[in-house]
């Protein structure tokens, strides 16, 4: 197991040092490690695909194998992953799972991170797990339900002007060699987490035709197509969906790289989850969208309300965020061929921001 910067070829042992970016050229790292497509019926997830990935935590709070909830309309096979389901309520449990355990491994004593509040309540729920004290900087206009939950399970709330101040702010603490800056909008062990979610569908219908997912940073979309492409590459299956990327309009960095210009469109503040204006792996988002023929469907608060209380009404309690994806296939709809499967990831839940 090594970092690899595929930019300047800087390698390393991943045991020796941790780096959330690289040492040499500041760009974003990738872990090398054996795959082996090694499936079991184990009920925790890092065992059951533990050729997959480069360790197996100690310890899990029962993070993955989350439902997949199958509905049919008139034209499509919807395929909605229940992601709001673990544990810390969203899907970034299955990548802090991986990347807190690191951390502990690595003799760090404190955890720090940078969020809009997911990430804030998996990365504390995951410290608590292994004795790490959790420091979490989230912008004042999180949701105090998100900042509520930090703080009733431990963590320390240090609250900022924004998200961007959120960053400078934690650079403070990386000065400190007891901290681990977990850097989720970075770090690899993101994206192999939630990797997982794709041969979970995999195992449980086969490979969708289409994939929807909200990027905010991009870990969960470049994870999706990080899954499929294992799979791929170990012949269990035989081609990519297509992979389509969902921003808001008041958020659009990924339009602005694909087409080099906004687009017009209404506020769409509701999805502070992807509310990431600089994302570090954006050359990479951009060009798994071009290799799986995908697109870029950008939503605004009109559109996701209307999908919020849809999915609220179907039984779907998600957040805002989570519901963008909903938004973004009733726009594109009609574009899609009858019979298609489309995977929907809800990603957060709504409990959270009541």
């Amino acid at each position: 197991m090594k970092w690899k910067c595929t930019f300047c070829g800087f390698e390393e042992n991943l045991l020796e040092n941790y780096h959330w970016k690289c040492p040499k050229c500041g760009r974003p790292l990738f872990i090398e490690y054996t795959v082996k497509s090694e499936f079991n019926s184990s009920r925790n997830i890092w065992h059951r695909y533990s050729g997959f990935v480069p360790f197996v935590p100690e310890k899990t709070r029962g993070e993955g194998l989350t439902p997949l909830v199958i509905e049919k309309n008139s034209k499509h096979v919807l395929l909605f992953k229940l992601e709001y389901l673990n544990p810390g309520g969203s899907f970034k449990d299955r990548g802090s799972a991986l990347a807190v355990y690191y951390g502990y491994k690595m003799g760090f004593k404190k955890a720090v991170v940078d969020t809009s509040g997911n990430t804030g309540i998996s990365v504390t729920l995951y410290s608590k797990l292994y004795g790490l004290e959790p420091i979490v900087i989230m912008p004042k206009t999180a949701p105090p339900g998100k900042k509520k939950a930090v703080l009733k399970i431990g963590g320390k709330v240090i609250e900022s002007e924004d998200r961007s101040s959120a960053s400078r702010i934690v650079s403070e603490y990386v000065k400190d060699r007891e901290v681990y800056y977990v850097a989720h909008l970075w770090n690899p062990l993101y994206i192999i987490g939630h990797a997982t979610i794709a041969y979970e569908v995999f195992e449980d219908y086969g490979v969708p035709d289409y994939v929807l997912a909200p990027v905010g940073s991009g870990g969960l979309f470049l994870a999706l197509a990080y899954g499929f492409e294992k799979l791929m590459e170990q012949g269990l299956i035989t081609r990519m969906p297509k992979l389509i990327a969902v921003q808001g309009y008041s958020c659009q960095p990924l339009h602005e790289a694909l087409y080099g210009e906004r687009a017009e469109g209404e506020d769409s503040s509701l999805a502070d989850g992807i509310m990431v204006y600089n994302p570090p792996r954006l050359s990479e988002i951009v060009d798994k969208i071009k290799s799986s023929h995908g697109e870029l469907v950008l939503v605004g608060n009109s559109e996701i309300l209307t999908a919020l209380e849809e999915l609220w009404q179907a039984g779907f309690l998600v957040e805002p965020t989570s519901a963008t994806v909903y938004a973004a296939y009733r726009k594109i709809k009609d574009k899609i061929p009858s019979g298609a499967a489309v995977l929907l990831l809800l990603t957060g839940s709504g409990l959270k921001t009541l």
